[in-house]
């Protein structure tokens, strides 16, 4: 392991809670497309598939902040078990209506129980923040490396999922994220030395960490950034099928992971310098143009091909997009702007996979990867404008002050800009 992450790693308890959050993190990459899969083997709907997964990921974006606000007011261990069980419980639920083919609204019913999953990447990168707190090259080290993690579980997730699911039985693949999450969720709550110390809710003074105009543009990005990756998901699963290879589909997905896995590593190891609402910009433009390619697929070498490079401008954009989340939310809010971030991804993934479902239904695999092109060309036309909300992150009660901000992250505080 290269130098600048075995020096996070040196911090007591910092292996055992990132690799707690990976093991949880795995049904992040492993539900939708399993529920999109077992639909298909069982019914061969995928309009109803994408519908199924589009629920999942709507109730996890309403319910998801919610959960972490109570994190931020009363501890992950107190909040965590209980929603981790919610969400378990309906996934067995789910899965027997789906088995016994059982009315299509009560596939509705437990796929929006299954949304009370916690943002267990937001809760790692909360306790890296506490751990590096006014050490930009260190956590700016621990974000590229949990953005890793979250590819790693984009390479093997899909794989475990589909293919068991292709290959033993249907609903092999759901059931196995539901495992993980549990095993995922107790073991990170278990470690109380590196939780970070919750806020009373007399500190939280101000209301939502929304009222950010930086947060809000974010969060606006990541919802047609989630529509790529939704549309994305789904349409090669089916163009997979198309192809005579449906199980090829968990190959193809994990080149797209591995493109960003290997850009996040790499982009770890640099002393980035200037302004990180710059970099975000050309990240945004980049995943938005990287789309184009999809639509002249013509076989699954050619979209592995295409996926992979997609995949490089994928971590560098999401390790500064949690930079600029931290200098824009107070620190008693960092655990829920962060997962308001996962909110806006989760709004895309379902807008954008029943887009997906619906179009391959109508027009077939090839037409389908429209849906994640118009998705990037609506990322790209929300970050141009949103640009300059970010460039200046003002004081936020309760959080540090821009003066302090503006050293980790290049930016000029207001007492600077009025000495200019």
């Amino acid at each position: 392991m290269p130098s600048p992450y075995r020096a996070i790693f040196a911090a007591p308890g910092s292996k055992a809670f990132s690799a707690a959050g990976f093991l949880g993190r795995m049904p992040l990459s492993m539900m939708g497309v399993g529920i999109v899969v077992m639909i298909s083997q069982l019914t061969g709907r995928y309009g109803l598939a994408g519908a199924l997964s589009a629920t999942l990921a709507l109730s996890a974006a309403a319910v998801g902040p919610q959960i972490s606000r109570l994190v931020d007011r009363h501890g992950q261990g107190r909040v965590l078990r209980p929603a981790a069980l919610i969400a378990v419980g309906a996934v067995g639920g789910l899965l027997v209506c789906a088995q016994q083919g059982a009315p299509d609204w009560t596939l509705f019913v437990f796929a929006a129980g299954a949304g009370c999953v916690p943002s267990v990447g937001a809760m790692v990168r909360a306790r890296w923040a506490a751990l590096y707190r006014g050490r930009p090259r260190e956590l700016h080290t621990a974000y590229s490396w949990e953005s890793i993690a979250d590819e790693v579980c984009f390479i093997f997730g899909p794989i475990i999922s589909i293919g068991l699911s292709t290959s033993w039985f249907p609903e092999a693949g759901p059931l196995l994220a539901a495992l993980f999450l549990l095993m995922g969720v107790f073991w990170l709550t278990a470690q109380r030395a590196t939780e970070p110390v919750p806020h009373p809710r007399e500190e939280h003074s101000g209301g939502s960490p929304l009222r950010s105009r930086g947060l809000r543009v974010l969060v606006a990005a990541f919802v047609a950034t989630g529509a790529i990756f939704g549309g994305v998901d789904v349409v090669t699963v089916a163009f997979a099928e198309e192809q005579g290879n449906k199980a090829a589909a968990s190959l193809v997905l994990a080149v797209y992971a591995l493109g960003s896995c290997l850009a996040g590593a790499v982009f770890g190891l640099l002393h980035v310098r200037g302004e990180p609402a710059r970099r975000w910009l050309l990240g945004v433009c980049v995943m938005a143009v990287s789309m184009i390619p999809l639509l002249l697929a013509g076989n699954l070498l050619f979209l592995a091909v295409a996926l992979f490079v997609a995949g490089l401008s994928v971590a560098p954009t999401m390790v500064t997009t949690m930079a600029l989340v931290e200098a824009h939310v107070p620190r008693t809010k960092l655990t829920e702007g962060m997962t308001w971030t996962s909110t806006g991804l989760a709004v895309g993934v379902a807008l954008g996979s029943s887009a997906a479902g619906w179009a391959v239904d109508a027009a077939g695999a090839g037409a389908g990867y429209a849906v994640p092109v118009a998705a990037g060309a609506l990322a790209a036309a929300v970050a141009f404008p949103g640009y300059r909300r970010l460039a200046r992150p003002a004081p936020t009660q309760g959080g540090r002050g821009a003066d302090e901000r503006s050293d980790e992250h290049g930016i000029k505080s207001a007492d600077e800009e009025r000495v200019a």
